[in-house]
């Protein structure tokens, strides 16, 4: 099998803490990455993946739906709309620039794969702050986005359960790990739900011009995605498939 290209953007942080200690006060700061544990899925599977991080993405990302042509699929995972909008040469200095957002769309209705996986900055996001209802990539996804706070959390854990029959998602053995959260969206018509959670849909797959889409509505790793989903024996075969089916593989 020859190797695809992926681009995956987002699951990455920084992080400050204010720390009081009686009269005494100082912060603390760190850095942490999510997505290793899907990169290194994809990697498994074949798949040459480029990782554009959050504060990479105004340097990085290919604006121009040309750029973005050199890849088989295209992954934004807790990464909010801003971050590509809000260029700084268009917030500071206001500067024409092109839109990420729509070359995502153009790429995708030429003939793109495109997934996006949950979190508390992808689809409406923690109270509505990662605003993708907003942009052109409402038009392209599977499935409708709440407005507001989408997030439906659930420290007593979720399990999905498929619903339908789909290359990605071959027989497990087993049920699906346990969730501690989730996005509710609500599946188009023309969308395919593959999978349910708490009677939402937890995973829509669609089409959209010549291109494939996807809806994952959790995280792909912790906190909503568990050690349990992270260490579970189908995590990386099931990325590797819905991915693969998104290139067209198959």
């Amino acid at each position: 099998m020859s190797s695809s290209r992926v681009l995956f953007v987002g699951e990455s942080f920084t992080n400050i803490g204010l720390n009081l200690k009686g009269f005494s006060v100082y912060t603390t700061g760190g850095y942490e990455e999510g997505g290793k544990p899907l990169i290194d899925a994809l990697g498994d599977a074949g798949f040459e993946v480029d990782y554009i991080r959050n504060h990479e993405v105004t340097s990085r990302f290919p604006a121009e739906p040309e750029a973005l042509a050199a890849y088989d699929a295209v992954i934004l995972s807790d990464v909010g709309a801003d971050t590509f909008l809000l260029h700084p040469d268009t917030l500071f200095k206001s500067r024409i620039r092109p839109n990420p957002l729509a070359s995502i769309a153009s790429y995708v209705a030429g003939g793109g794969g495109f997934l996006m996986v949950g979190g508390y900055m992808s689809f409406s996001g923690i109270a509505g702050s990662a605003c993708y209802p907003n942009t052109v990539i409402a038009d392209i996804l599977p499935v409708t986005m709440m407005t507001g706070d989408d997030r439906i959390e659930r420290p007593e854990g979720v399990r999905p359960e498929p619903v339908a029959e789909h290359p990605a998602l071959e027989p497990v053995d087993g049920r699906w790990p346990t969730f501690l959260g989730y996005q509710r969206l609500v599946a188009r018509r023309e969308g395919e739900v593959l999978l349910k959670a708490g009677g939402d849909p937890f995973l829509v797959v669609g089409r959209h011009g010549k291109g494939r889409t996807a809806a994952f509505a959790s995280d792909c790793s912790p906190h909503w995605g568990t050690p349990e989903f992270v260490g579970w024996q189908g995590y990386g075969p099931f990325w590797g498939r819905l991915v693969g089916w998104l290139a067209g593989r198959s």
